[in-house]
């Protein structure tokens, strides 16, 4: 009967990747299974192709592009601090199957599929959490605050930094652990049934150690396999909420026109629209380190793509800003190996999804703002002049007919 071995590492421990030698050498797997899918394995074997800028800019999922690079620099200034390159134990579980002849199984699932269930699991409130969570964990490790990562791998720790990420975010922790440790006890079983009387070493994060470990204990508990794999179908409320401003913003104008409070309060109203949105998403462009021309597109277009939910300002900033910095194809191995934020800000590609990110942020504060002060700017009542506005347009509809 075939059995199977689960090593748990910290990622960025030297322990770890003696641990993972040592494993090997004590167990003598048949087969060596490691927590990576092929997109990261050619990445860690430096085999993989950068995407291109066009690349980048069509997929347009700059928030969870940002996250995905934040992480990765949050994971690779530990493992510096450490003395550690971050992965160091998959590239020994590698090194050590290929130089014995061993076959190398990829268990994980497709890092962009998990990413993008992850980024569409999380609410409004969720996307704005999980980055402040982000920076406040990247400023204390860039202050220098020890983590003891051997601790870590402690299974009593694990399980309080595992209790915590779902009090944090319920629905991010299903899509970052449980759903990938049922989609890795999902491969382990069907390499055991592979290989019947063979031996398996799992090489795993040590998060995912005890939810596999319960998987193979019970496999009748494992999810269909199907629903770990599809991509994930929601209402698509950005563009729901888009309509919905579009409508409300129409119903306004058209309020204040029937109202009889002038067609200068009217204009106004518009102005009022035209100038806040472009205002805050130029300027968080120009926070974002964008280029000035970057801006101007953003405050020139803001107005007209907060009333489009198939456009956003910060995508046409984006390609402004790629026209003008011209990044090259080298930049994206470059935002992965960068030692501070500072080094990683001053990279084109990073400025240009950061561009697109921000850029979008300002237009929608801008529509959070208009609806809260376009009353109070414009010195009118709103209840009156909404009150008026359709029962006017109630009388003008009936002379209609």
């Amino acid at each position: 009967m075939a059995e199977i071995r689960i090593v748990g590492t910290a990622h960025v421990s030297q322990k770890s990747v003696d641990e993972v030698r040592a494993a090997i050498e004590e167990f003598r797997p048949d087969v060596v299974a490691i927590e990576l899918d092929p997109a990261r394995f050619q990445a860690l074997k430096q085999q993989a192709k950068d995407p291109s800028v066009r690349d980048v800019l069509e997929v347009k999922n700059f928030n969870s592009l940002l996250v995905q690079w934040l992480l990765a620099y949050l994971q690779r200034k530990i493992g510096f601090d450490l003395g550690v390159e971050p992965g160091a134990e998959m590239k020994a579980a590698i090194g050590e199957a290929e130089q014995r002849g061993i076959p190398v199984a990829l268990v994980d699932r497709d890092i962009r599929l998990t990413l993008l269930r992850f980024w569409n699991s999380l609410g409004f409130i969720g996307k704005i959490k999980m980055f402040w969570a982000l920076i406040v964990s990247i400023a204390e490790v860039d202050n220098g605050e020890e983590i003891d990562v051997e601790s870590l791998k402690d299974q009593d720790v694990i399980a309080v930094v595992m209790e915590e990420f779902r009090k944090f975010s319920p629905s991010g922790a299903r899509a970052l652990i449980d759903e990938r440790d049922a989609f890795i006890a999902h491969q382990l079983v069907l390499l055991k049934a592979q290989r019947p009387d063979g031996k398996i070493l799992a090489v795993v994060g040590a998060g995912h150690r005890q939810g596999i470990t319960a998987y193979l204990e019970n496999p009748a508990t494992l999810p269909p396999f199907d629903s770990l794999v599809n991509e994930p179908k929601s209402l698509p409320w950005g563009k729901i909420f888009g309509f919905a401003v579009t409508g409300l913003f129409a119903f306004l104008l058209a309020a204040i026109a029937f109202s009889g409070v002038g067609l200068n309060v009217l204009f106004m109203a518009f102005l009022f629209w035209v100038i806040i949105h472009g205002v805050l998403s130029g300027l968080f462009v120009l926070i974002a380190g964008g280029h000035p021309y970057s801006a101007l597109t953003c405050f020139g277009v803001a107005w007209m793509t907060s009333l489009n939910p198939m456009l956003q300002a910060g995508w046409l900033g984006a390609y402004v800003e790629a026209r003008v910095r011209k990044p090259p194809v080298s930049d994206f191995r470059k935002i992965y190996q960068t030692e501070s934020l500072s080094e990683m800000a001053r990279i084109p590609l990073f400025k240009v999804v950061l561009v697109a990110a921000l850029g979008n942020l300002g237009s929608m504060l801008g529509t959070v703002f208009y609806f809260i002060f376009v009353f109070p700017v414009l010195g009118i009542d709103p209840g009156i002049v909404i009150a008026d506005g359709v029962r006017n347009m109630g009388a003008w509809v009936a002379g209609l007919f």
